[in-house]
């Protein structure tokens, strides 16, 4: 029961950081509800706040306004970029408040890694729409990949309270996921700039090729 215990408590602190790093709305409106209505989960202290109606209510609507703006290309970012002082440091707050009564020092820690994953998440997000805004393909791109994000952040918060492994085993899918969709962007990002950088030098030696040969004629010029 002990065992049973730690992964419950590991797969809410580490999934909703996760997940608030994604849709920081959905996240709470989830776990706020299941601590309302479902019998079989509880909240720890922390956070049992959520279910509060000052808390779970403003989520569902700030969700729902999310839901709209997630899936319009330039305006998904612009709300990215927001949302990045936002997500982040909720991540790291419910990854400390999941851990319940705890040492200071223990929910430090919790907060560090909760902000990661939150910051790894939402860099993620962030980086795939303006991938797609730069190829062209956001009015496809971003309503396809919003509704997959919320269908992941639904689920794992789901799976936290009906079976904690599953959820941690999602939360383990979407980090090797993340973790090649950034090394994919971040080699692409490196070929551009060296593109960009062969360019300009190669623009700067011309420039000074061509002053080179003007200088013999504008002497001869001036001799004569």
């Amino acid at each position: 029961m002990e065992m049973y215990q730690i992964i419950g408590t590991l797969s809410l602190a580490l999934g909703a950081s996760w997940c608030s790093g994604i849709n920081l709305y959905a996240t709470i409106g989830v776990l706020g509800l299941m601590h309302r209505y479902l019998d079989s989960f509880t909240l720890p202290a922390g956070l049992d706040v959520l279910g509060s109606d000052w808390v779970l209510w403003p989520a569902i609507f700030m969700y729902c306004v999310e839901f709209t703006a997630d899936k319009v290309p330039a305006v998904d970012s612009v709300w990215d970029t927001v949302h990045t002082f936002i997500r982040i440091p909720a991540g790291a707050v419910i990854g400390a408040a999941a851990l319940g009564d705890v040492p200071m020092g223990v929910q430090m820690g919790a907060a560090i890694v909760g902000g990661t994953l939150a910051f790894g998440s939402h860099t993620t997000k962030a980086t795939t729409r303006l991938a797609a805004h730069s190829t062209g393909t956001s009015p496809v791109v971003s309503p396809v990949a919003s509704l997959i994000e919320d269908g992941a952040v639904i689920g794992t918060m789901a799976f936290v309270a009906t079976n904690p492994l599953i959820a941690l085993g999602l939360l383990g899918v979407m980090l090797i996921v993340s973790y090649f969709i950034l090394k994919t962007f971040w080699s692409l990002a490196k070929r551009v700039l060296a593109v960009l950088t062969r360019k300009r030098h190669l623009h700067t030696e011309t420039d000074v090729t061509a002053q080179l040969i003007d200088e013999p004629a504008t002497a001869a010029v001036r001799a004569t």
